[in-house]
């Protein structure tokens, strides 16, 4: 296999104790051996580490310090030997990290972390957006599935219910703002959930599950009035997104430069949707350097303006949401546009309740191609354009739609989403 085609995935294991990580590793790792993927699994630093006699109990507040300092540099060290494993294998990779850079910050204080951040050189962006491909929490069993709840069988985990139920939200707290960050709750049965992980990870890989697993989650958009006070959110993170639609040879094709950061800190994503054969669409999204992205940019195009949006990623009701906040410069159509977003397998009123109720949200747009930001972005009046797209179909997370048929005579073709 060469270097065009070859994948390496990294994805974090993360969560609170007893949420199913390693046996959610274990899943993880068959069912992409099945595919003929190579399979590595970084251990637990911590694990390693504590396993030598250290006990968070007897160490004092500079001995933490220390210890979570040198516990993430041994972190880094042991990934970046898997990373450059994978980097060099003939074949697909997949290697999954049990817990990640970031799960450190969980277990100390915020002004400490950013000390430890300074010393070492170290920026957020980096450490959390760009060094994985995707985030998995697995909830506690602590957390809406109590009667499961056990600390048998783990020689380290001494926790009771109502730790466990803070680490988990402590642990989901400093991953937010990833761009691609999945919780699985246990809003289903165990099996179910293990199979939510794996469908999850092949979703963002583009791979079919559909023969494999029986994934139900989906994306889900509502029209939100104004932006409320930030004092009534929960934890957050807010980036500063902006998306530029490419030029294409077809009208079934779409291509698109993602540029998403915090404080001068940036990544870059490509992504092409296309037809496939007999009218099946293929996604393919890949991750670009700044050069990358800066050469493409001469490609734009000028038929749809550049979307500029502020992104607030936060958790309420172990769900994750992601609020865009559309700014100027944009089309009067954007003006003023809040969109509340969120991938769940709730339906009906279970999934209304679930809803920020600090939010004064004003109607589900899910689907509604009003609210695509394809024709979001288009330079013409709607009403004059012959490229506004009239169907939609949602397809991978971060990714408000897939235009789909004809622009001129709306006519739509069987889709297959791989």
């Amino acid at each position: 296999m060469n270097g065009e085609t070859k994948k390496l995935y990294k994805i974090v294991l993360t969560g609170g104790p007893c949420g199913g990580k390693t046996t959610g590793q274990s899943r993880l790792c068959s069912f992409f051996e099945n595919l003929g993927w190579k399979v590595y699994r970084v251990p637990e630093t911590a694990n390693v580490l504590l396993s030598g006699g250290i006990k968070f109990s007897e160490l004092s507040d500079d001995q933490v310090q220390t210890f979570q300092e040198n516990l993430l540099r041994c972190m880094l060290q042991l990934e970046d030997t898997y990373f450059e494993l994978g980097k060099s294998c003939d074949q697909n990779c997949l290697i999954i990290c049990d817990r990640g850079a970031m799960d450190a910050a969980a277990y100390i204080s915020s002004d400490k972390w950013d000390m430890i951040m300074e010393k070492n050189g170290f920026n957020m962006v980096d450490l959390r957006d760009n060094r994985y491909n995707q985030i998995i929490h697995m909830v506690s069993a602590a957390c809406g599935a109590e009667d499961f709840y056990t600390i048998e069988n783990h020689s380290s985990r001494t926790e009771d219910i109502n730790l466990a139920k803070s680490l988990d939200v402590k642990a989901s707290a400093s991953w937010i703002g990833h761009p691609y960050f999945n919780v699985i709750d246990n809003s289903s049965d165990f099996e179910n959930k293990m199979c939510r992980m794996i469908a999850t990870v092949c979703q963002n890989l583009g791979i079919d599950t559909i023969d494999r697993l029986a994934p139900n989650s989906k994306k889900r958009k509502w029209l939100v009035k104004y932006l409320p006070n930030d004092e009534l959110f929960p934890p957050f993170q807010d980036f500063m997104v902006v998306h530029k639609y490419l030029q294409t040879y077809t009208n079934n094709m779409q291509a698109r430069l993602r540029k998403r950061g915090q404080k001068g800190h940036w990544n870059y994503t490509h992504t092409i949707r296309k037809p496939k054969v007999q009218g099946q669409v293929i996604e393919v999204k890949r991750q670009l350097s700044r050069r990358t992205y800066l050469n493409m940019l001469p490609l734009v195009d000028e038929t749809h303006y550049p979307i500029y949006k502020k992104r607030r990623c936060f958790i309420h009701c172990n769900q994750y949401y992601q609020l865009d906040i559309y700014c100027k410069p944009c089309h009067k159509r954007c003006e003023g546009l809040i969109l509340l977003e969120t991938y769940s397998i709730l339906e009906g009123q279970e999934l209304l309740d679930r809803l920020p109720k600090f939010l004064d949200i004003e109607a589900e747009v899910t689907g509604n191609a009003e609210y695509s930001m394809f024709n979001l972005s288009l330079v013409e009046d709607w009403d004059k354009s012959n490229n506004f797209c009239h169907y939609v179909l949602f397809l991978g997370p971060d990714d408000e739609y897939l235009n789909v048929g004809d622009h001129k005579n709306n006519q739509v073709s069987y889709i297959h989403t791989n």
